[in-house]
């Protein structure tokens, strides 16, 4: 396909998502189905101009005075792809596939906007309704760091301790441009590349089938590091979900100790088993969705809680969501945090931990929820996340955000990752 009718294509669907309000990634896959003559290449193509038009929707309806799909697909090309107008026509031309020509209004419109006149929520690219939290979260800040949300996203692997090593992963991964990351000990980066680029399918590598690697990205990876899992512990995933920070925490434990992995969603739970078996693990027993868990009581080490939360922290990789969040979806996520931090806080033992986690960087999920749970149960008091991190990464390297240093919040912008908040409690004894 020549870029007309990837323009054409990434128009349809966009259409498609705002008609049936319907997740971006059920858009492509059925556009693909439809549509088999379309490559490997043209599918990744027309996939990456629907996700950087939904990332800076607000920004680029704004500068084209336009919000259709049609506008929004031409300001990808205009800002993100580095084709201006006058290229686009002749790259356009005689192309039969191509979409309508963009009005005469909106591509005035986009010779003579400035960005720096917009709404700061527009300017951040954020529904306006959140703005006063990334402002309570991240100060002079919140631009910046509510603008990197707005970016493509790296594809990170975490390698596998239990049967490969860094470098050799790396070594096996030459062809795909692999590099360490910055933070995570184990972990590697493939860059997001421009324009149409594609990133490589990196499940069909002979060392992911092998169990060398996960896709996993830094920020998970990194609170797994910090939750310090030691070999020989007792640790409780009490929201499992597909397993990611399990594989992690099996690894650094060195398939020793004991991972009971719960979730109470059965559908979310259900990809572990494969993955466990690729990994290679032998310390991870898995409770299914309503399973009895009163044995464990007063018993764990450590319970992880990767709580339920709005996504903010996913921005990057799931932008429609980022349109669809409500006050409302808000609200009831609150209320799920804090069931979760109840039902799960009797499994910490006397002395033990009790992990909070969330993919939000709201304070109103993270901060407010972890100072309130230990304030509504004397026997939890926050411990220094912070000084953990430094243990780990030092003082020196990218640094997240913490107000007092015992929570710690990644972001895109501070740590180069997905968003993620982090704290940790510990059980009086």
């Amino acid at each position: 396909m020549r870029l007309g009718g990837r323009m054409a294509a990434a128009i349809e669907i966009l259409g498609d998502i705002e008609q049936r309000r319907r997740p971006v990634s059920d858009a492509l896959k059925d556009w693909g189905l439809s549509h088999r003559f379309a490559g490997s290449g043209d599918r990744a193509a027309i996939g990456n101009l629907v996700y950087d038009a939904l990332r800076k929707k607000l920004s680029h309806a704004f500068l084209m005075d336009d919000d259709s799909p049609q506008a929004l697909v031409h300001a990808v090309i205009f800002r993100q792809w580095g084709i201006g107008p006058e290229k686009l026509r002749e790259l356009l031309s005689g192309d039969r596939f191509a979409p309508e020509r963009l009005p005469g209004k909106a591509e005035k419109a986009f010779a003579g906007r400035r960005l720096d006149k917009a709404p700061p929520h527009v300017q951040a690219d954020i529904p306006e309704w959140i703005l006063f939290a990334f402002e309570e979260n991240f100060a002079d800040e919140w631009m910046a760091e509510a603008q990197a949300f707005s970016e493509r996203p790296p594809l990170d692997l975490r390698v596998n301790t239990l049967k490969s090593t860094v470098d050799k992963t790396l070594k096996s991964l030459s062809r795909s441009g692999a590099v360490r990351t910055g933070l995570a000990r184990n972990g590697l980066r493939i860059a997001p590349g421009e324009g149409p680029a594609r990133l490589p399918n990196v499940t069909a590598e002979p060392a992911y089938q092998k169990g060398w690697f996960e896709v996993q990205d830094e920020g998970s990876q990194v609170v797994s590091d910090l939750i310090f899992a030691g070999s020989g512990e007792q640790v409780l995933d009490y929201c499992a979900g597909g397993g990611g920070k399990t594989l992690a925490l099996s690894a650094a434990m060195e398939n020793s100790g004991q991972i009971h992995a719960y979730d109470i969603d059965k559908q979310r739970l259900a990809p572990i088993f494969e993955r466990l078996k690729r990994a290679g693990t032998r310390n991870v027993q898995v409770h299914e969705a309503g399973a009895d868990l009163s044995a464990l009581a007063d018993r764990m080490d450590r319970v992880v809680i990767d709580a339920p939360c709005t996504g903010t922290g996913t921005w990057r990789r799931r932008p429609d969501t980022k349109w669809k969040l409500t006050q409302k979806n808000l609200e009831e996520r609150l209320d799920q945090q804090q069931a979760v931090l109840a039902s799960a806080a009797p499994f910490v033992r006397p002395g033990g931990f009790l992990i909070y986690i969330t993919c939000s960087v709201l304070p109103q999920e993270n901060e407010a929820q972890v100072y309130g749970f230990c304030e509504d149960h004397g026997a939890f008091e926050p411990v220094s996340a912070g000084e953990v991190w430094q243990d780990l990464f030092g003082e020196n390297r990218l640094q997240p955000w913490s107000a007092d240093m015992k929570t710690v919040t990644l972001t895109p912008a501070a740590t180069k990752t997905d968003g993620f908040f982090f704290s940790v409690m510990q059980k009086r004894q």
